[in-house]
């Protein structure tokens, strides 16, 4: 194992402190003495330091002595390489030593008072080399891109400048050299030279304090923020040797060949290319002339081509699926499947994308119909005909076509697949089989393809055994797949004389199957003329030595009989036609569901549900995915059963009985009917788990498509509109929050974004409150602050939100503010042009992205020195000013985002394929202005969700307008114009997609811009605009000839504009042009002109919904956590005691609802005062009495009467859909059980604790923060507790405290003992140094850049997926361990050829362990590992 690889760049040491420090929440700077403080987010650089320059000379020599070098080159040499390499590391730093312009934007966004200073002092220009037409020769592919990635490389290659090899015999030597530690040998004091080795980065920083301003924390947040720039130093010196060298760089593996130019994937491990999209398959995606997600869904099949009856057979596949989904009248089903084939035909012969043919082939899937008018005479201009127009597809209907016809050319492929599989095992052996040829062209799912090639399998099994063999002979592999041994077993009998036995029971399986399904003439049975015993121990039937008896015989023939009515392709269909039919779903309780689903768990709705219907439950679809993922923990089983299988069963046996009267007769019915029985017991089996697995993929579709619609009217809202503007136009917000904080004593942050997106000023306030003008009592200080900042600024609203149920109190606070203040926005002109302006608006944010954004990376890069609440804020402001955008720069975040309670239940990345077709829907309809798309990140983000284009067609696009000088001009740009010398950013397939959705904000000044660039309007339509506008201006043929000779095509439009003429377009009767147009060109594009003429009028017009604000319900959601399911009046919740008065209490629940216990709801016992009773901060079991979910309050009652009766919730069930019986009986068997334990419920008076099983604490901790703790009961007795706290996200660990010194069997302990190893005299000391303790240790592992966030596999693949890239190297990594609470994996690989391996590290307090040494840090214990490691390997080879 290479020392290098596993210890470069951990044992860095600090080159300093900070000098300050943050309030987590709030963002407050907390200075040292020598640090500058600001106010309101601003800060000023009060000191400045001299860089100093490290000598490259005494660099070098320090590397030398460092460094283990066996094979030198001669000194000459070297030294002269040295020089060479000083030299234009040094002209590189004078060139790029300075922040680019895009930095120091952000840098003065998060510190408004910073200035740029135009002296000559060298910039650092972040991770850049110069421009590319500086540079002389061509590069290697990729190199000019080494530095898009924001992330930093796992290994710090800066000690691999210069060769170095190492004896495998040294390695003892090598780990010496490479292990940095914090003592020497000596006294344990730092090694300065050391020292100095291990701080290479310091120099990277050299002179940007005084080029910036910046003081020490606000370099590191940079420095995080946009890293070091020299991370790929190796690869920029790979590049300067091979110019150095004409590109002819020696391989050394193979010193005669000449190794190929520096590419992306000698630099980046294929999962870093992967993520940002630049591996050699994206590329191919770019290049090719078709819409990226067509490409992306149609791969698997992309070899694959319909022929034109599959494809007219594709259309009535597909209609009748939406068909029989739909309510509509019968006499539309006709044009419903045309309009199907018509879209399908858009979609597969003209690759138009779905908001292609909602916005420009929407005639399509209109249906019209002329009806005549009876005239009026009084009324001789009247229309003669009347039109009613219906649309027949929808958005989301659109989008399942799209889906079902992937689902389709699955379905053709393995037709396909099959067919030619029969074709080639006829050319082998000539023989025809009916059922397969009748069964295979009437498969239209992919159960009954499986069906087929199940009954070709069965039926042609020594067949296609033998065409294997000719298979993998002629592949020279030698490798076929043998049959199993069931299929071998009815082989044999297949071709042994039994089976003339299975020939006498005188009807075929597909005959029984053909009578079953009711298909065509019915098949008799034919009755033999002995009996079935007396015929099987005939000489004709018997073979030995397989089958020597008569009985041997029978039982063969019944079973071969019995499995081909199994494999039947047609007795399956009559089986799953029956249980889609009939059936039945049921669920029961195991026994582990019997202890963990009690009457307050989510499970118990279902527990005993019996005799739900296969289509009711298909409308349930949250309820059948609760069930299937309670069966997935072992909760339930889930049953489905044919309803009436008795009669069901009763009818098949007339089916293959003989109808004569006998006695032989009826001894061959009896076995036929035993042959039916054992075929049924299989069919059974099978058919439930194909309906229950086909219910599961219903059901999470349909939940996916809710999620869907509840995504897009999330998307289909414009910003909000400020009083006397038009819709559409940005506000200016004040955005405020108190985050999680209690109000009145944590601070209130607060942030001002412009309308154009800058985050101008922020801030706090901490002292927020109204005085008491009655009593004297005057405002507190920030009120003035407040108001100021409203009256400079004049915001348009003022947006709120927050964490708890405090935000609650702050937004009343702020409402009375505004009343008491008169505070206005905003000046406006009304309807009449009057001057005026209103109460500034005061709304509640839905905050669920400002909760991503906070903490996200998108965050930290555009407002680095921003606290996370400040960033909450800057968030809220944001969605107020674009939801759209918002949402869409979430990217595949969206799907953290609760559309649907049941979303959980459903695979992420269905939920985020229908969430993206929400998105794409809502961005086509609002466009992209393309230039802003250019120069504005936002704006940018859309342009993936465009028509035609996806993530890489978008950087593909900018990347092409930039090398084109930034700017487009017109939409027909975009496919290039080699007059101008403009490259082509898009083919045209892909440019007729997306031309109308990529806007162009329209330039009266500039002759060759064109009105409808700004428009809807499709390039392709430009020509209909044109006339229209020729038409209103009523301009004859020589006129517009005239103009748009001297002016150009554009012309006419822009006359119609710039005469302020447009109201003239209302004028024109379209139906004629659109019947001209049908008639002469066989074009509908009646719904299209009403399109021109509505972009004619206003372009681009605001075509989303009003801003919504948050209901009631919401609101109480969003600030508590709680909806009407979790928390309703008569529940019985933990609350913990704020205050106990004489004659009430105050309480709190977890979710900071806070209410009051009247006197009468205090006891059962008035007579005892309630501070004998109840103590401040006590946690107690509390009846909610009533809720007001407007104004967060609620009354409780802590009654023992109340507590022993909660209200139950209420489920309407119809008769035989519970199983009553059943759950007495468990209530009884559970009594009977905890009578028997004795175990006595325990309450302590701590918050934390809660009368929670570890199920119950899980559940609880389920939605805390890491770290978070639960106090319990313990199972072992009334001396122990149980503390359960949250390692992460669905792991526990869960603590045994021994209590001892007990002054009673209710007291808590004296002295509270873990694991005979540590002691403590209270809970609090307990929590805060062993449970806080460990859980910093945990934050501290999963923070660290050795943390993969992933399983143990995925780390071991992660591994060698590097090892891989990296064959020389060796890595490490750390994962969790979920199934051992409280431990990680350390994984490791010592180089491409060795074993993976993993050591445990356990957490405890204030230390790691590994094999049973502790380490107080992540440094300690990876240089721990190392030592250890390398004394492994020394003493292997010794």
């Amino acid at each position: 194992m290479s020392a290098r690889d596993l210890i470069s760049g951990e044992a860095e040491l600090d080159s300093q402190e900070d000098d300050e420090s943050f309030d987590e929440e709030t963002g407050q700077v907390r200075r040292k003495p020598n640090g500058v403080n600001g106010v309101n987010g601003h800060m000023d650089d009060s000191s400045e330091e001299e860089d100093d320059d490290d000598d490259e000379e005494a660099a070098a020599a320090i590397r030398k002595d460092f460094i283990v070098e066996d094979d030198e080159e001669p000194e000459e040499r070297e030294r002269r390489r040295r020089e060479r390499k000083k030299r234009r590391r040094e002209e590189r730093e004078e060139e790029e030593a300075g922040l680019d312009e895009e930095d120091l934007d952000l840098i003065g966004e998060a510190n408004p008072d910073f200035e740029r200073r135009t002296t000559n002092e060298p910039k650092l220009k972040r991770l850049k080399r110069g421009h590319k037409e500086d540079r002389d020769g061509p590069r290697p592919k990729g190199v000019d891109n080494i530095f898009d990635s924001e992330e930093e490389d796992e290994v710090d290659y800066r000690n691999q400048r210069q060769p170095h090899r190492t004896d495998p015999r040294n390695l003892q030597d090598e780990f010496a050299d490479f292990i940095e530690e914090d003592f020497d040998d000596r006294d344990g004091a730092p090694d300065d030279d050391d020292a100095d080795v291990a701080r290479p980065t310091g120099r990277a920083y050299t002179g940007i304090k005084d080029a910036t301003g910046l003081d020490e924390a606000a370099l590191e947040d940079m420095k995080e923020a946009f890293g070091e720039g020299d991370e790929y130093d190796w690869a920029l010196n790979i590049q300067d040797q091979e110019e150095e060298d004409g590109q002819r760089v020696i391989d050394p593996a193979d010193p005669d060949a000449i190794a190929k130019g520096l590419e992306l994937k000698d630099v980046f491990e294929p999962s870093q290319l992967a993520e940002k999209l630049l591996t050699d398959e994206d590329n191919e995606i770019r290049a090719i002339d078709v819409p990226e997600r067509f490409q992306l869904a149609r791969k698997p099949y992309k070899d694959l081509v319909l022929t034109a009856e599959q494809f007219k057979e594709e259309g009535i596949w597909i209609s009748d699926d939406i068909w029989k989904r739909k309510s509509m009248d019968p006499a539309l089903k006709e044009p419903f499947g045309k309009a199907v084939a018509k879209v399908l035909e858009f979609m597969v012969v003209d690759e138009y994308e779905v908001p292609f043919i909602i916005q420009h082939r929407k005639d399509y899937i209109i249906h019209s119909e002329r009806t005549p008018v009876t005239p009026d005479p009084s009324n001789p201009s009247a229309p003669e005909f009347a039109i009613s127009a219906e649309k027949l597809l929808t958005n989301s209907e659109l989008w399942r076509i799209f889906d079902l016809d992937l689902k389709f050319r699955a379905l053709i492929e393995k037709r396909n697949a099959l067919s030619d599989t029969y074709k080639k095992l006829q050319d082998m052996a000539d023989f025809e089989d009916p059922v397969f040829e009748e069964m295979l062209p009437k498969a239209t799912t992919m159960e009954e393809l499986q069906d087929v090639q199940d009954y070709l399998h069965f039926q042609h099994a020594s067949r296609l055994a033998d065409l294997a063999a000719v298979n993998a002979s002629s592949t020279s592999n030698g490798t076929h797949r043998r049959p199993g041994s069931s299929k071998a077993l009815f082989e044999r009998i297949r071709n042994s004389r039994v089976y003339s036995l299975v020939r006498a029971f005188g009807i075929t399986a597909d005959a029984f199957a053909q009578n079953a399904l009711k298909e065509g003439r019915r098949q008799y049975t034919e009755e033999p003329t002995e009996r079935p015993d007396d015929l099987a121990d005939s000489e004709a039937i018997m073979d030995p030595p397989d089958y020597s008896t008569g009985a041997q015989c029978l039982r063969a023939a019944k079973a071969m009989f019995a499995e081909e009515i199994f494999l039947s392709p047609k007795m399956r269909k009559v089986m799953r036609a029956g249980y889609y039919e009939d059936g039945v779903i049921e669920c029961f309780r195991t026994d582990k569901g019997l202890r963990r689903i009690d009457e307050h768990h989510p499970y118990y709705d279902f527990k005993y549900l019996r005799n739900q219907q296969v289509p009711d439950i298909a409308r349930q679809p949250d309820l059948f995915l609760r069930m299937i993922r309670a069966e997935e923990e072992g909760l339930v089983e889930i049953k489905i059963r044919m309803q009436n299988a008795g009669s069901f069963k009763k009818r098949l046996y007339g089916e293959i009985e003989s109808d004569n009267f006998s006695e032989i007769a009826d001894a061959w019915n009896r076995e036929r009917r035993e042959v039916l029985d054992l075929a049924l017991l299989k069919l059974e089996k099978l058919t439930a788990r194909g309906v229950k697995e086909n219910l599961k993929i219903e059901c999470e579709d349909q939940v996916a498509s809710r999620c869907r619609e509840e995504f897009s009217k999330k998307l289909d809202q414009a910003p909000y509109k400020p009083r006397g503007m038009q819709l559409g136009t940005i506000p200016r917000v004040l955005a405020i929050s108190n985050g999680a904080g209690a109000f009145g004593r944590e601070a209130v942050v607060w942030a001002w974004v412009e309308e154009d997106g800058r985050v101008l000023e922020n801030g706090k306030f901490t002292d927020l409150f109204l005085g008491d003008p009655d009593r004297g009592q005057e405002d507190g200080a920030d009120v003035k602050a407040l108001v100021k900042v409203i009256e400079r600024r004049k915001p348009d609203v003022i947006g709120l939100s927050g964490f708890s149920a405090d935000t609650r109190k702050l937004y009343k606070l702020l409402e009375e503010i505004i009343e008491r203040k008169d505070l206005r926005g905003a000046e406006y002109e009304d309807e009449d042009g009057t001057e005026r302006t209103d109460k500034l608006d005061l709304i509640v944010v839905n905050d669920e992205v400002a909760r991503l954004y906070q903490t996200s990376q998108r965050a930290t890069l555009e407002h680095p020195g921003f606290a996370p609440l400040t960033r909450y804020c800057v968030g809220l402001a944001k969605y107020l000013q674009s939801p759209l955008k918002e949402y869409a720069a979430l990217s595949k975040d969206i799907i953290s985002i609760t559309m649907d309670p049941a979303q959980s239940y459903v695979p992420q990345e269905k939920i985020f394929k229908f969430l993206e077709t929400a998105l794409v829907d809502i961005v086509n309809l609002v466009g992209v202005e393309i230039n802003d798309a250019v120069s504005d990140w936002y704006s940018a983000n859309l342009l993936p969700y465009t028509s035609g284009l996806g993530p890489r067609k978008a950087q593909q696009l900018l990347k092409v307008i930039n090398l084109n000088g930034g700017n487009v001009a017109t939409r027909a740009e975009l496919v290039g114009d080699a007059d101008q010398q403009r490259v082509g950013a898009v083919g045209p397939r892909v440019w007729a997609n997306c031309a109308s959705f990529l806007y162009i904000d329209f330039d009266s000044s500039d002759q060759e811009a064109d009105y409808l660039d700004n428009t809807r309007v499709h390039p392709e339509d430009y020509d209909l605009g044109r006339k229209m506008a020729a038409d209103a201006l009523e301009l004859d043929e020589e006129d517009i000839d005239a103009e748009t000779t001297e002016n150009g095509a554009g012309a006419i439009v822009r006359k119609l504009v710039r005469d302020d003429q447009q109201e003239k377009v209302n004028d024109l009767i379209l139906e004629e042009y659109a019947e001209q147009l049908e008639n002469n060109f066989n074009q509908r594009k009646r719904a299209t002109l009403e399109t021109i003429r509505a972009e004619l009028l206003s372009p681009y017009e605001e075509l989303r919904e009003k801003f919504t604000l948050l209901s009631s319900e919401e609101i109480f959601t969003q600030f508590t956590g709680e909806t009407r399911d979790t928390l309703y009046e008569g529940m019985i919740v933990p609350v913990s005691i704020k205050r106990v008065g004489e004659d009430f209490i105050e309480a709190r629940m977890d979710c900071g609802i806070e209410g009051t216990v009247p006197a009468t709801e205090i006891s059962n016992r008035p007579d005892i005062p309630p501070r004998q009773l109840f103590q401040q901060f006590q946690t107690v079991q509390a009846k909610v009495m009533y809720l007001n979910r407007k104004t967060l309050a609620a009354g409780f009652s802590l009654r023992e009467d109340d507590l022993r009766n909660p209200t139950k919730r209420e489920h309407d069930r119809m008769p035989g859909d519970w199983d009553d019986a059943q759950e007495r009986a468990d209530k009884e068997s559970m009594k009977e059980k905890n009578d028997v334990s004795g175990r006595t419920q325990r309450v302590v008076k701590h918050p934390l604790f809660k009368p929670f099983n570890s199920a119950q604490a899980q559940e609880f901790l389920g939605s805390q923060a890491r770290g978070d703790v639960v106090i319990r009961p313990s199972s072992k007795g009334v001396d122990h507790l149980a503390i359960t706290w949250k390692v992460s996200d669905n792991i526990y660990q869960h603590i045994d405290v021994l209590e001892l010194d007990k002054s009673s069997q209710f007291s808590s302990g004296g002295t509270l003992k873990i694991g005979g190893k540590w002691s403590f005299s209270d809970l609090d000391e307990l929590i805060v140094t062993h449970v806080k303790a460990m859980a910093k240790k945990v934050d501290d592992m999963m923070l660290h850049e050795k943390y993969q966030n992933g399983s143990k596999a995925e780390t071991e693949r992660w591994l060698s997926t590097y090892t891989e890239a990296n064959p020389k190297r060796s890595v490490y990594a750390f994962c969790i361990d979920p199934k051992h609470p409280g431990y990680f994996n350390l994984c490791f690989k010592a180089g491409q050829h060795a074993q993976l391996q993993s050591w445990p590290v356990k957490v405890v307090p204030n230390a790691f362990e590994l094999k049973g040494n502790p380490y107080t840090d992540m440094r300690a214990l990876c240089n721990g590992f190392k030592l250890m490691f390398s004394n492994m390997q020394s003493g292997k080879r010794r």
